[in-house]
């Protein structure tokens, strides 16, 4: 069994590789004696095998089952962890446990970093957006009726386990899903990811293969690169939100009712006709951009006829500062740089661009 073990800078190590669920009570921290292990309903026979594990160390293990998906960042749901954490006294040498998808490992994580200021955490992520997106990198947050992922804390873990034997349980439309991220970094980063997408698609999506665990392993050091050189966005790591502007504002303005990575596919074809409009960008990327995710099954467009509303929400986006709205966006592949202020003109029509009926 080969664990790849690609470190975040000096602050922790993702181990990637078949198998690596065994790993966790070996990266529990030998001091902690509580650990709250949460995860959502369709785990929870994984959960309570994991929690034995635990035990197995003489450690206190609570179980916690979340809501799924985003139902499960909310405030509400925080606070009744909290309310856990708080009755079975649990200190700054305990640890929580995220076992799940994306929206479980931010809550995970978010309860850990605000719980006594902050507690440690293991993400043990279960899905591939949260092996190449969610669990690596520190962000934590919760979603509010304005908006997702507007309250949070960056709030590094003191390991990551992607164990890829996992990814042939997830439901097809949920891995397709997840190949958003990894082309994402291929656009940003490293064009091998273009290249071996481009080569096999159908390979690329087969968790049995060879191709899509050199994907995910790609794309987890993409993002470990771009995270240890800085933690908390304050410029490099805004490259990671390559489309997500509009994406989140796809998922806001139909309630969540939207896979996250099917709306940054669309959001990656939105920035990429937006970047183009404004002169930095040259058309057969934009093409590039469709063919690529097409190829995998990712959606390229969105009809809900919505406007006014992805322009609201967009301008509440975290990288809006005051009035002026701020995309990223490439010149060229692995060439990223910011859009500040585009014209309405252009944030209209790259909206109409992919909006347009076939």
């Amino acid at each position: 069994m080969t664990i790849d073990r690609i470190p975040v800078g000096s602050a922790y190590d993702v181990l990637v590789g078949r198998g690596v669920l065994a790993q966790l009570p070996a990266v529990v921290p030998d001091d902690a004696t509580r650990v709250l292990l949460v995860h959502p309903p369709t785990l929870a026979h994984r959960a309570d095998e994991l929690a034995a594990a635990l035990r197995a160390g003489d450690r206190s293990v609570l179980v916690a089952q979340l809501p799924d998906a985003e139902a499960a960042k909310t405030a509400d749901v925080a606070a009744r962890l909290w309310s856990r954490l708080g009755e079975a006294g649990f200190t700054r040498t305990d640890v929580v446990v995220g076992f799940g998808g994306g929206a479980t490992t931010d809550l995970a994580g978010f309860v850990a970093a605000t719980w006594l200021r902050g507690i440690r955490v293991v993400q043990v992520p279960t899905t591939l957006l949260g092996m190449v997106d969610a669990a690596v990198g520190g962000k934590t947050g919760i979603n509010t009726p304005e908006g997702k992922n507007l309250v949070g804390a960056f709030h590094e873990p003191v390991a990551v386990l992607c164990d890829l034997d996992l990814l042939a349980t997830l439901p097809r439309a949920d891995l397709v899903a997840g190949l958003a991220e990894v082309v994402k970094c291929g656009f940003i980063a490293d064009p091998r990811i273009l290249e071996l997408v481009t080569a096999d698609p159908a390979a690329a999506s087969d968790p049995d293969g060879e191709v899509l665990p050199e994907l995910v392993r790609r794309a987890v050091a993409v993002k470990a690169r771009v995270v240890a050189a800085d933690l908390k966005e304050s410029s490099l790591r805004e490259i990671l939100n390559y489309g997500h502007t509009f994406a989140h504002a796809i998922e806001q303005v139909e309630h969540y009712t939207w896979r996250h990575g099917d709306a940054v596919a669309v959001g990656m074809v939105y920035v990429a006709e937006l970047a183009h409009r404004a002169g930095l960008l040259a058309a057969h990327l934009v093409a590039e951009h469709r063919r690529v995710l097409t190829s995998l099954g990712l959606p390229t467009t969105y009809r809900g006829g919505r406007w006014e509303d992805l322009l609201a929400a967009m301008r509440r986006d975290k990288k809006t500062r005051g009035d002026l709205l701020r995309f990223v966006v490439l010149t060229d592949v692995a060439a990223v740089t910011r859009l500040e202020g585009p014209a309405e003109s252009d944030l209209r029509a790259a909206y109409d661009a992919v909006s347009a009926t076939d």
